[in-house]
């Protein structure tokens, strides 16, 4: 399997080389578009000085003369009445030319070789030494007319230019290739650094530290990385303390009711005492229930497996049936709950949209103290807002960021996690989302929290 590194150079050779195609091809395009018609006319112009000077200068033979122009680096072929024809300077590659050209031109018109010749895109014509690819003019030689075939020769003219230019270019190319392998070491060295780390966070060691200095996209890509690495740290120290949490939970009630019931077993306590062990009982297995909920809950919320089943009804008479179901709660604790409720009709999952109002409340009035207050109340603005605010102990700056995480239970110094298994609102935030709704936290240490629900309408 080809490794990153080898990719990267191997892409850049083929950037590299299919570019000098594209270029060359351009640069030919552009020749025969702009160039070829203005080279004709340049070769035009000196072909007809050449006619010009012989016919106006003393007389001169013009085969030596032809072999002085030929000697400037000129290919010339001369063609006279007969279809004779006699080359000065070097040779034509090929001299395939129609009679009827070199006649019409015997008869005194000029052959535009040049803008006519047709070469392919991968040969420039600028540089293709055939006859066909000259200018034909009449000259008089001896009183007769005769046709004088010209072309610069380029190979002579621009032989030098044509070696430095493939310096040039073979130069860049390996210069380029050189550069290119020693960049893509660089480039890929953060790469491998990031798979290491991949490695070390996959066998659970989340102590990374990478070059997240940069200011580049890999740089980004670092930062991310250790801040994920930092929040698997975090979920994974969550997932320990939970599981110690649930642990206790479900060992401490279990405790409880395996004691009572051996006490109600043996027969040797009073029937009162029966029925308070009893009803103690009942609500350690109420707390495994709720514990047991939860986490069901969750697990199905997160696989998808609890549809969202959508439904027009009355949001504030079930706000009122969870404070009624709850009333033995803060009745006890002597809390007074305050309701301003508009009539609310949303379309929603009820089932899902009850566990949020329940595990809020329920929320406010485990953190309440006694003769505390809970304010419940709802607005309608483009959606349907619901804020439920309580006197409570509060939630520190610092926590707030973590309260929707699961598992996170708060700083138990503040005694925030009574019988909780830090599932409550882990829960709520995953059935909002569901709802393609939102909720927000506001709270202040000693003075109360409130929780703002935003539900489409």
């Amino acid at each position: 399997m080809k490794t990153l590194y080898v990719r990267i150079v191997l892409t850049f050779m083929l950037v590299a080389l299919v570019s000098g195609i594209i270029a060359f091809l351009f640069s030919n395009i552009y020749y025969h578009v702009k160039l070829k018609e203005y080279n004709e006319e340049k070769i035009k112009e000196i072909a007809n000085e050449m006619v010009y000077l012989y016919e106006n200068s003393a007389e001169m033979e013009i085969d030596d003369f032809l072999t002085s122009v030929a000697n400037m680096n000129f290919q010339l072929y001369l063609v006279d009445q007969h279809m004779n024809g006699r080359k000065f300077g070097d040779p034509f590659r090929q001299y395939d030319l129609d009679e009827s050209i070199i006649q019409s031109v015997l008869d005194g018109q000029t052959y535009h070789g040049i803008s006519t010749f047709k070469s392919n895109l991968f040969v420039t014509g600028f540089f293709k030494d055939d006859l066909k690819n000259s200018i034909g003019v009449p000259i008089k030689v001896g009183g007769e007319t005769e046709a004088l075939f010209v072309r610069p020769n380029v190979e002579k003219q621009f032989g030098e230019m044509r070696i430095v230019f493939s310096l040039i270019l073979g130069l860049t190319f390996l210069i380029s290739m050189v550069l290119i392998v020693v960049f893509a070491t660089f480039l890929v060295r953060p790469i491998k650094r990031l798979t290491k780390a991949t490695r070390k966070v996959a066998s659970g060691n989340y102590d990374i530290t990478l070059d997240s200095q940069r200011s580049d996209e890999i740089g980004a890509l670092a930062k991310n990385f250790e801040r994920m690495a930092k929040s698997l740290k975090k979920l994974d120290d969550m997932r320990l303390e939970f599981v110690s949490n649930v642990s206790h939970e479900i060992q401490s009630p279990l405790t409880s009711i395996q004691g009572f019931s051996k006490a109600i077993r043996s027969k040797v306590i009073s029937e009162e005492e029966a029925d308070r062990y009893l009803e103690i009982i009942e609500k350690e297995t109420s707390r495994l229930s709720s514990l047991s909920k939860q986490l069901l809950m969750l697990s199905s919320l997160d696989k998808e497996v609890k549809a969202v089943n959508k439904e027009a009804f009355r949001l504030d008479e079930q706000i009122r049936e969870v404070v009624l179901l709850t009333e033995w709660e803060w009745s006890r604790k002597n809390l007074r709950i305050e309701l301003d409720l508009p009539e609310l009709v949303i379309r929603g999952d009820r089932q899902l949209l009850f566990q949020v109002w329940m595990n809020l409340l329920t929320n406010s009035i485990k953190f309440t103290e006694e003769n505390g207050a809970i304010y419940v109340n709802a607005t309608i603005d483009k959606d349907i807002i619901v804020n439920v605010r309580d006197k409570g102990i509060g939630i520190a700056e610092e926590e707030m960021p973590q309260i929707f995480d699961r598992f996170y239970m708060g700083d138990k110094s503040r005694n925030r996690t009574k019988s909780g298994s830090g599932l409550g609102l882990s829960v709520v935030k995953k059935i909002i989302d569901l709802h393609e709704g939102s909720i927000m936290v506001e709270s202040e240490i000693g003075k109360g929290t409130e929780f703002t629900v935003r539900l489409p309408r």
